[in-house]
């Protein structure tokens, strides 16, 4: 593994992946270990409602989420998706929709007050995306957003990506570029990044592992927390992808070539902690 830059810590001697695991045992209980759903835990797929975990993902959370103190799944994807897949799991808090919802544990979805008012308006968005894009456009409602996807029809990106910002600004709504997909959300101040800035508060650790643009947020709560506490640990692992990995790459500590290979690595991350 290539060393870590661990940024504003500034270690006298720069930690490689194994040195970082080794650093994270010593305080395991008061580590968070945060995840993206898609392209990191599982790779992306053509349809979005087939996509499932990597091999050996589930087995490795379940194994870690009593050795450290939370893990969190952050994610473009609603709760109740992600329910589907993580909520057998016991201490496995989810965030959902780029933290608009949440559930801790298995709790109730907590929606945030602020989004709810625009529900309506996301089902209106959705159904005229139906009615107005081109053939291959892929129109995801969720509820709070809207994903507008083109991966099986590369050629519509610029057709696609202008629709929903003319839509976004017709409406007073923000966008989200992301692999292949544009989002649209309400005006509301949350994203990945204010969310892993308030959970990393009174912990000694945190690793983040994403592999999208949205994820270069919460490596710099990352790296803002390591700036307010010398004696933070903060990892940040980009997982590696055709469309928007040199960007991740470059914002992060260390590369993981695929979900699959972040199966293996957090495998092997259980008997470093255990």
């Amino acid at each position: 593994m290539p060393p870590l830059n661990l940024g504003n810590q500034q270690p006298k001697t720069p930690l490689n992946a194994d040195q970082a695991w080794r650093a994270t045992a010593d305080r395991a209980a008061e580590t968070v270990l945060f995840f993206d759903f898609d392209g990191t835990l599982a790779p992306v797929d053509d349809d979005p409602t087939q996509v499932q975990p990597a091999p050996k993902v589930l087995a490795a959370i379940e194994t870690l989420a009593p050795i450290v103190r939370r893990i969190a799944i952050v994610s473009a994807r609603p709760v109740e998706f992600l329910r589907e897949h993580f909520g057998g799991l016991t201490g496995v808090d989810l965030y959902g929709l780029y933290g608009l919802e949440h559930s801790h544990s298995g709790g109730d979805t907590v929606t945030e007050p602020a989004a709810l008012p625009w529900v309506p308006t996301m089902a209106e968005l959705a159904e005229l995306g139906r009615a107005e894009l081109p053939p291959g456009t892929l129109v995801e409602y969720k509820r709070l957003s809207v994903a507008l996807h083109w991966r099986t029809a590369p050629q519509l990106a610029a057709t696609v990506e202008q629709w929903g910002r003319d839509q976004a600004e017709r409406l007073g709504l923000r966008v989200q570029i992301g692999r292949m997909v544009l989002e649209i959300k309400p005006p509301v101040d949350r994203d990945k990044g204010m969310v892993i800035a308030e959970l990393v508060q009174g912990v000694r650790a945190a690793w983040y592992f994403g592999d999208d643009v949205s994820d270069i947020k919460a490596f710099a709560a990352l790296r803002a927390r390591a700036a307010a506490d010398p004696d933070f640990l903060g990892v940040c692992v980009a997982v590696a992808n055709p469309e928007t990995g040199d960007e991740v790459a470059e914002a992060a500590d260390l590369t993981i070539d695929s979900p699959a290979a972040l199966g293996d690595f957090l495998t092997e991350a259980t008997h470093r902690l255990t």
